[in-house]
């Protein structure tokens, strides 16, 4: 822990300005967090609308949230606030049950990220089985797809799911890469590897790469060295945890300066 606390001082360290550039891996910031800090007092302190304004301004590329059944964090109310202030890339996360699809279709994201989560799931914790839940899956994508909506779906490395994603007119894929961030954790080299492999197939079978779940200031520049292409990474629990100590925008600036790429 006191090795983590010492990269993130020495993170301290870095030019803010270098948040503001574009580099061809986009970052996403969710802000789920945020609203469960407010939630956790009630009131509207601290607003992720407010913190989306700010986040965009700070070198955000865009922003993502995930509204659960239970609103316990990001509610409906939120997205729809958010929806005129988020003036980068809006991406919103869930499962496609009927009020989800609905309410996506009435905001009109950028981008909509279909995961297989439960109702009652604490964070998302594995990807769609294409093959299986393609039935599910085919006519969600197409109603979106008919009103401009660019699809993606959370998805494992298998190389046959993520063909099959392709076939059932998704856009995009997002790796869910919370292997990647145990394996690098304690060390394995190859960590990367099946996600480099994965994001291959996908761009093969015409499909842009995103990724998410436990990626860091610790992990995300290794990752992002080894995966390409790689068009997007979402990020939340972990880059609100790290501007409890760095400032949002300080921390934003380090998440952004991961990603610049390596000569």
């Amino acid at each position: 822990m006191v090795g983590s606390f010492a990269k993130l001082a020495d993170h301290r360290k870095s030019n803010l300005l270098s948040s503001m550039e574009t580099f061809p891996t986009r970052l996403s910031v969710n802000v789920n967090k945020i609203a469960t800090l407010r939630n956790a007092r009630g009131g509207s302190v601290p607003c992720p609308i407010g913190a989306a304004e700010h986040l965009q301004r700070w070198g955000a590329d865009g922003i993502t949230v995930h509204p659960r059944p239970d609103a316990r964090h990001i509610t409906y109310d939120d997205v729809r606030a958010l929806r005129p202030v988020v003036h980068t890339e809006f991406n919103i996360e869930g499962y496609p049950s009927e009020d989800f699809i609905q309410l996506v279709l009435d905001v009109r994201p950028d981008q909509v990220t279909l995961v297989p989560d439960p109702p009652d799931a604490l964070t998302s914790n594995a990807g769609w089985d294409t093959l299986a839940h393609g039935d599910l899956l085919r006519p969600v994508l197409a109603r979106f797809r008919e009103v401009g909506i660019r699809t993606s779906l959370f998805i494992e490395t298998d190389a046959a799911r993520i063909r099959a994603a392709a076939n059932l007119g998704a856009d995009r894929i997002e790796l869910y890469t919370e292997a990647f961030a145990v394996a690098h954790a304690q060390g394995d080299p190859s960590a990367a590897t099946p996600f480099a492999a994965a994001a291959k197939v996908a761009h093969e079978a015409g499909l842009g790469v995103n990724a998410g779940h436990d990626l860091n200031l610790d992990n995300l520049a290794d990752f992002a060295l080894a995966v390409h292409p790689l068009e997007e990474v979402s990020i939340g629990h972990a880059l609100i945890s790290d501007a409890l100590y760095l400032g949002l925008q300080n921390t934003v600036g380090q998440y952004k300066e991961a990603l610049r790429p390596k000569a």
